[in-house]
């Protein structure tokens, strides 16, 4: 793919899982993990299910920052992550300068216009994130601190047994992605 027909997009909520993102975006490529300067990762975006999901926020704070990965997607892909992140609908999109081992990027990312601070994100919500961020080698404190959000049971039990399944199959990639390195290809 050349630049002209990509994007970069910052994923720092549940399409941090590759297999999740590469299920609304069959292109999405890895480009590196990165980190948004002067933002707070929250979990107050209301969603469409009644949980909350993430949302990045400016912050004052000294070094805050939100770890997330870069992807190069096909512009092809793009409405159909826009229909997956709800943009018009609790997200809109905007772009963001991020920092990578390779210097400063622009990328395409989403932020929450329909918030609550009281909202909880499901288990596995919490889990794509926490799978996603220990698939691409966050720091350790980092994934901690994800691990540590308070979650709310999915009311919906087949959604959850549906998530919970996609998942396991992350979790199945990233252990043979670890036993054998050099000959694992995640699975679409």
């Amino acid at each position: 793919m050349s630049n002209a027909e990509t994007f970069r997009y910052f994923a720092y909520g549940s399409n941090m899982l590759t297999r999740r993102l590469l299920e609304r975006t069959p292109s999405a490529r890895v480009v590196g993990t990165a980190t948004l300067p002067e933002h707070e990762l929250r979990w107050h975006k209301v969603s469409k299910d009644g949980s909350a999901k993430c949302d990045i926020v400016r912050s004052s704070a000294p070094q805050a920052c939100v770890h997330g990965i870069v992807f190069e997607i096909a512009l092809a892909d793009k409405a159909a992550l826009d229909v997956a992140e709800g943009i018009g609908m609790g997200y809109k999109g905007c772009d963001v300068v991020v920092n990578t081992a390779r210097g400063a990027l622009s990328a395409w990312t989403y932020r929450a216009t329909n918030i609550d601070p009281l909202a909880r994100p499901y288990p596995w919500y919490k889990a794509f994130v926490v799978a996603g961020a220990k698939e691409h080698g966050l720091p350790a404190a980092y994934v901690a601190a994800l691990e540590a959000v308070v979650t709310r049971e999915d009311p919906k039990p087949e959604r959850a047994a549906q998530n919970g399944r996609l998942v396991a199959l992350a979790l199945r990639d990233q252990a043979a992605a670890t036993a054998d390195p050099g000959k694992f290809r995640p699975a679409a």
